[in-house]
Parts: structure tokens; sequence; C-alpha cells
């Protein structure tokens, strides 16, 4: 399972993409997605997920009752309770936002080194994981991605002006 979190959050199985659901299951798979395979408290989740509202009088029976069907959208073993709070089981090579940074990296790498072949090839690759607004169901946190996007961008002008694609 790959979770696309560089827009409205979304899952893809096997080629199939498909939203967790509303708004509120979005946030909650998008504050996972954003710390894969780490314990997320119910604190930290809670706070995520109602960034913009008042959380709920029981907080954490409604958090739960999320999880719940978080789960049963994008499968049981995808979510696992363990001892502070949840955790998303997936690595970063499985969320878009940390294969972004990836490519990123060795495309300016390859900038730095003179191979702008390269370096185009993998800034491509890195800018078209974006669908949207960095983040979009989590306010708040799409600063960072934000700024590198714009690295990426102006890296990849960079790259193409070596290579002499100035009229493009």
């Amino acid at each position: 399972m790959r979770y696309r979190i560089l827009g409205v959050t979304q899952t893809e199985d096997h080629g199939t993409v498909a939203s967790p659901g509303g708004p509120r299951l979005r946030a909650l798979l998008a504050a996972l997605a954003l710390r894969p395979g780490d314990v997320v408290t119910p604190a930290t989740l809670i706070d995520e997920v109602w960034a913009e509202d008042d959380p709920p009088q029981d907080a954490p029976a409604a958090l739960q009752a999320l999880v719940g069907r978080l789960r049963r959208t994008v499968g049981r073993e995808s979510v696992v309770s363990a001892p502070g709070g949840y955790r998303l089981a997936a690595t970063r090579d499985d969320v878009d936002l940390y294969v972004f940074e990836h490519l990123v990296r060795q495309g300016t790498t390859a900038l730095g080194h003179g191979d702008a072949a390269t370096a185009a090839r993998h800034l491509d690759e890195a800018l078209a994981l974006w669908r949207g607004p960095a983040l979009a169901d989590l306010p708040g946190h799409a600063a960072g991605p934000e700024a590198l996007r714009l690295e990426a961008t102006r890296a990849r002008i960079e790259a193409g002006l070596r290579l002499g694609d100035a009229p493009d």
C-alpha cells in the first residue's frame, strides 16, 4: 500500500487509487503517514484531526471510532495499536512525500556534480508526485514540503537550462 499526501490524502494499492473517506479520516491517515512506522500518541492525533475545530467532548473515544473506520478502509493490518498510540505499518518509501524528498536530493546532488540529464530525470519524477497542496488535509504542515517543491522547481529549471532547453 502506498500513501499519497502531496495533495488530498489518498491510498494506492496495486495501481488503484482511493480516498480513505471524509476530511477527518483523511486527516487521520495523513497524520499517521507523516510519521510512517512511528507510534503517534492519541493527543497528537486529536490535535491534528481536529486542528480547525474543537475536539468532541470524548475525543479519545471519537479518535478510537475514527481509527476503526480507517482500518475498515485501508485494512486492519495497516493501522496498528501500539503502547502509547497508533502507528501506520509503512515505511518512508511507502509515502509520496518521502519519495519526493529522496528524489529531490538525488536530483540536486546530480546537478551539483554537473549531471544535468540525471538531475532533470530525478526532479521530473519528484515533481510529478504532486497532485495539489502538500498535506492538504493537515493545515499547518505544508511549509517545509512547499519550500522543497520550490527548490526542486528551481533546480529543474537550472538543469533544463544546462541541457539547452531555454526556449521551453
